[in-house]
Parts: structure tokens; sequence; C-alpha cells
């Protein structure tokens, strides 16, 4: 049973009041308690006001080493824990760099505070830099093999603690602590609810374009702790996570046949949800994780049905001449979004859940295809099919935005907070593809690195 490890204090480090216990990888999709700290981390900077994204920009945020109280071996680090300390101050530099909002200055470019100083700064050598926020933090080896990760954020020009943070990890799961301590940080300073400790699934693609092996993969919000999930023996499409990161859906074909399935990552199982022999398309889980809508084509006709997570048998939704295809459920799980061509054109329409109430909400000339609801339930990303590029609508189809260029861009999802969009993007003429993340203003885009070509990607929510 996992459960929270109060903090003894060692030489003059005063540690947080708690630590989380992250606790076995396996299954990955294990409760685990949430963050205790001494601020509820809602507010923003010193005055409880969320600030702007040029204000986070401007803001001059250093993220130093990660301090040991002894340097000692750990399976996390061949090197010892004071070089896992360094790499722990890395990768929560590198998540809060490349989420676009804030342009930090990382562990290489800075002093490495003592241990002693994780919790008595040494406010000269960070003004006299004009750092104005500071990320300190250590990681200590436990006689039972864990780790120990403390995090704190302080303010230099008040010379006050705004946050802290703490976990108990297994070694191998020295990066969720990492990522733990950028999504406490990220809070604090934006308001907004935290993302980096999360994973996508996609799928990886390999050899040539015209006969592509496709597979299903797993990794770390940042591309980090990648895996396989499927040989590539049958294809792969259109992963998703369920709601509790306990499984994955995806949709298979084997032998030409397409078939529904749900992969059980703690165990290895997989269970078939539903087969046919009609073209199937995009499954999608029910925030509830007790539905799945899938699309199938039968007699010419494509249309929107749903069956229970446990299998059985299939409710149709939509029942217009054409195609109607996707399906996203609304954060409530009250409404659907999905593509129809029933007009004439690929556009987008919103059902109730049960399949009444359909109205189209996009309009303006573009097609509207792939479309996805946010998190939040404010907005609804899809592939803008006359160009292909990303774009956002609000749920009644108004405040339209187009956030890439790219030459073919689609299958967007969202970053558990709402706030960043990811899509894969296929190059012309060599037909390669990669995915890609882009924030919500447009302006801040980058490349997901992934061992080989990606296609579909799907983000699932915050860890527990």
């Amino acid at each position: 049973m996992k459960h929270l490890l109060a903090f003894t204090a060692l030489f003059a480090l005063a540690p947080p009041a708690a630590a989380q216990d992250l606790g076995e990888r396996v299954p990955e999709g294990a409760a685990v308690e949430s963050i205790l700290s001494d601020d509820d981390g809602e507010e923003g900077l010193s005055g409880g006001e969320v600030i702007d994204e040029l204000a986070l920009q401007n803001l001059d945020i250093v993220i130093a080493g990660f301090a040991a109280d002894r340097d000692v071996p750990t399976a996390a680090n061949a090197n010892g824990t004071a070089a896992l300390g360094k790499e722990i101050g890395r990768v929560v530099f590198g998540n809060l760099k490349n989420n676009g909002l804030f342009k930090p200055t990382g562990p290489d470019s800075v002093p490495q505070p003592s241990f002693a100083q994780i919790t008595a700064p040494s406010w000269g050598t960070w003004t006299s830099r004009s750092t104005e926020m500071l990320v300190h933090g250590y990681v200590q080896a436990r006689p039972d093999g864990r780790l120990t990760v403390g995090c704190y954020l302080y303010d230099v020009t008040l010379q006050d603690e705004l946050v802290r943070g703490g976990w108990v990890v297994q070694p191998r799961d020295w990066r969720r602590a990492a990522h733990k301590c950028a999504d406490l940080v990220y809070s604090r300073l934006t308001g907004e609810s935290p993302f980096f400790d999360s994973r996508i699934a996609y799928i990886a693609e390999t050899g040539p374009k015209d006969n592509r092996t496709k597979r299903l993969a797993i990794m770390d919000s940042d591309g980090a702790n990648h895996r396989f999930i499927t040989t590539g023996r049958s294809t792969a499409l259109t992963p998703r996570y369920s709601p509790d990161y306990s499984k994955l859906l995806y949709l298979s074909y084997v032998d030409g046949n397409p078939r529904i399935y749900v992969y059980d990552i703690g165990t290895g199982r997989q269970t078939l949800i539903t087969e046919n022999r009609n073209p199937t398309f995009a499954p999608r889980w029910s925030p509830d994780g007790k539905w799945i809508l899938y699309s199938m084509a039968v007699a010419g006709d494509t249309d929107i049905y749903r069956v229970s997570s446990q299998g059985g048998p299939s409710v149709r939704l939509t029942n217009t001449p054409g195609i109607d295809i996707g399906g996203s459920y609304s954060p409530d799980g009250s409404k659907i979004v999905f593509e129809s061509d029933r007009s004439g054109v690929q556009q987008c329409y919103v059902m109730d859940a049960d399949g009444s109430n359909q109205k189209r909400i996009s309009f303006g000339g573009s097609r509207c295809a792939t479309p996805e609801w946010s998190p939040r339930g404010d907005q609804i990303a899809f592939t803008n099919a006359s160009n292909f590029h990303i774009s956002v609508m609000s749920p009644s189809g108004g405040n339209v935005r187009t956030l890439t260029d790219g030459w073919q861009d689609e299958a967007p999802t969202w970053a558990p907070n709402g706030r960043i969009i990811q899509f894969f993007r296929t190059e012309r003429g060599s037909g390669k593809t990669g995915l890609w993340q882009v924030d919500l203003t447009g302006r801040n885009e980058r490349r997901l690195p992934t061992p080989v070509d990606a296609s579909d990607p799907a983000w699932g929510p915050i860890l527990p």
C-alpha cells in the first residue's frame, strides 16, 4: 500500500513536511498519494494573481543542480547521487524551458549549491546574477535502496520560500520526481494545473512509406522512458490512455480485419472489445472509462457507435448518409464532438452523449476533421483539412484560431492541463512523420524526440 513517509532532519537541512511515495511502476496506472507541501500551489506570484505570458518569459528563473548530502552509488546513476542531482536539475530545467512559457537558466550555467544551502540559499550569489526565482533541491539515498528527492521554489527578491515538495521513489523512477518538481514550480508560478508528470502513447512507424510497420509505443511527456508495446506483426492505430492510466485502447488490423483492443499496461493482457469485417476507425474512451466510441463503415455509410469498455453489443449513435467519424467526449461526458461530410464536405458537429441533438459547429469554408475536446472543456482542437494545419475553436464553433503552418499537421491531442496540443507532422516528399507540440499562442512549437517515425499521438491525464 502506498503511504507518506515523514522526513527526518539531516545535517542543516529542514526538509518538506512529508514525502510522496511514488511506489512501484508496475502496474503503471497504480494510484499515488498527492503532493503535500506548505502551499496549495493555486496562486500566482507574490500577491496571488496569475501572471501573464510575457511576464513569465521575462522572469529570471534559475534551476540549480540538486545537492546530495553525500555522494553514494545508486541504481539510478552509475556516478552516484551527486551526478544524479545534476541530472534531476536538468530534467526540471528542460520541462520548464520546453513548455514555452519560461526562459529559465539551467544547472550547467550556474553555481552548484551545497547541501546546507538547499534550505538556506546564499542570497547574495543569486541577487548578483539578477535571479528572481530560484529552484533548489536535493537527493538522498535511503537505507532501503530508494531515493528521497526534495524540491524548493524561492522568491529571491523577497528572500522567501514559495513552495516545497518531496517524494520517495524507486531509483528507476527518479525522473517522475523531477517531473513532479517541475509541475510544482509550474503550478505555483502560473496558477494552472500541471502536466509534466504524464505520458504519451503513439504509433511508432518504420519501413518504406508504402509499406509501414506500425507499433504501439509509450513514453514520458518529454520523450524519456520509451517503450514499445506491440511487435508490429499486426498494424496498430489510434491509441488512447484510459482515464485511470491503467490501460491503452487501440485499433489493430489482423489479417485485414479490424479489432478494438484494450491493453492492460501492468499485466500485459489484452482484451478484445469488438471485431468485424467492416472498416473501423478511431476508438475513444468516455471520461468515466465505461464506454468506448468508434466509427464503422457499413454498406457505404460510416456511423459512430458506442460499446461498453468490457465488450458486448454496440449501439449506433449516428444514422445519416455519408461519413460520420471521430468522436471525442466533453470532459463531463455529456456531449460528443465528431466530424461528418453530411453537408458535402468534412465539418465538425456536436451531439448529446446518446446521439441526440446533432448540430454543425464549424463554418467559414474550411474543412474540419479529427476534433478533440480540451480537458478544460473550453475549446476543441481540430485538423483544418483544407490546409492540414492545427486549429482550435470554442465548443460553439466560434473564435477559430490556427496554431500551426506545417506542410501536413494532423490529429491533435491535448496536454492534461489544456494548454499544449500535440500532433503529428508529415514531411513533404519523404513521408516521414514526427510528433510536435504547440501551445495555445501558436508561437511555441517544438518536435518531441522519438527513436523512429511517429504518428497518432495520445496524451494521457496527469499521473496520480
